[in-house]
């Protein structure tokens, strides 16, 4: 958590961020999510009282235990109709701060025992809306890897292969350090949310792609020995230097705008492990490093190709009608006379 967030939360947040990320292991930008979370929530407590202040710069330092025993059901009731009609929150983004708000004061009733009532206790998430994910087609992924050229070819180009081949986040890629990746049988650990390790096994394009970026990797003026991927300045390759590389490739292909980043890769290399290599969706579970199974399955969809595929499959799909046309049915006496 940011030091500028971290001193406008009230002490008991202060503890509840520590125990997230020391207890829980949940990572920085996740801990920091949920206490900006809880900023709005009791902003949006005090705010009734404090309708003259500009929303963003109400304090809430000061408030304290007391304050929080005094928070009802009803109160949170109406901050999530707020997110919701104020602030015109996604379903996604009011199912997160559901969940924040839920683990705070879960915390403070089970964890710490600081609570007798739970005022989130009959909250229920909204339902998020379920989108299916935007990836290259295999045309676009070969176009998008030959696309690579410059200086920094080798590793660009290896940076690339491993999101396409392996599906790992932007965070997994750039925390790969040497000793991470295991030449004799083929593998490499990835520390995922959490710090949740995994080993997934590396195909012939992502070793001989590692091999060719070692060749080349500096080895004088390095400040950072252990990480696999540098910077020009021999520091560890930090996430808006990926991003701005996948963009330049991406666009380089006629594939720019909001709707491609370096997560589309991600679901490029899973849809294209689903699609093209049958992988089962518990293995590609395990790939993807997700925790819950219902997180791969978006991947388990169909593709319109397919669709197209599944219609002319049906043995009908090609019968043609009668070229004779059909007579008008007669009408009985029964019809006629009623």
């Amino acid at each position: 958590m940011s030091f500028s967030i971290r001193d406008e939360m009230p002490e008991l947040v202060q503890q509840y961020a520590l125990y997230l990320r020391n207890i829980r292991g949940l990572s920085p930008k996740t801990v920091e999510e949920y206490c900006m979370d809880l900023r709005t929530f009791f902003r949006f407590l005090k705010s009734r009282q404090q309708a003259s202040v500009p929303f963003d710069q109400i304090s809430i330092k000061e408030i304290d235990l007391p304050y929080i025993r005094s928070i009802k059901t009803v109160d949170v009731f109406e901050f999530m109709n707020f997110v919701a009609d104020e602030r015109n929150n996604m379903s996604s983004t009011r199912q997160r701060k559901s969940t924040s708000l839920k683990s705070f004061f879960q915390y403070l009733t089970v964890h710490e025992k600081l609570l007798e009532e739970n005022p989130t206790e009959n909250l229920t998430p909204p339902k998020k809306a379920k989108t299916l994910p935007h990836f290259l087609s295999l045309e676009q992924s070969i176009e998008l890897l030959n696309a690579v050229d410059g200086p920094d070819a080798e590793r660009d180009r290896c940076i690339l292969t491993l999101f396409l081949n392996c599906g790992m986040r932007l965070s997994e890629l750039v925390s790969i350090n040497l000793a991470d990746v295991i030449h004799n049988n083929s593998t490499l650990r990835i520390w995922g949310k959490g710090n949740k390790e995994r080993i997934v096994y590396l195909n012939q394009a992502c070793l001989d792609a590692i091999t060719q970026y070692l060749a080349v990797r500096p080895k004088d003026g390095v400040k950072d020995r252990n990480a696999l991927f540098l910077s020009n300045r021999g520091t560890r390759i930090s996430p808006k230097t990926v991003q701005a590389l996948v963009k330049k490739y991406l666009d380089k292909i006629g594939l720019s705008g909001p709707g491609y980043s370096v997560h589309k890769l991600r679901h490029t290399a899973a849809t294209l492990m689903y699609r093209y290599g049958h992988v089962d969706v518990r293995v590609l579970q395990d790939i993807l490093g997700h925790a819950n199974l219902g997180t791969t399955e978006i991947y388990t969809h169909t593709s319109s190709t397919q669709i197209e595929e599944a219609m002319n499959a049906n043995p009908l799909a090609h019968e043609a009608p009668s070229k004779k046309p059909l007579s008008p049915p007669t009408k009985s006496s029964e019809e006629e006379n009623s």
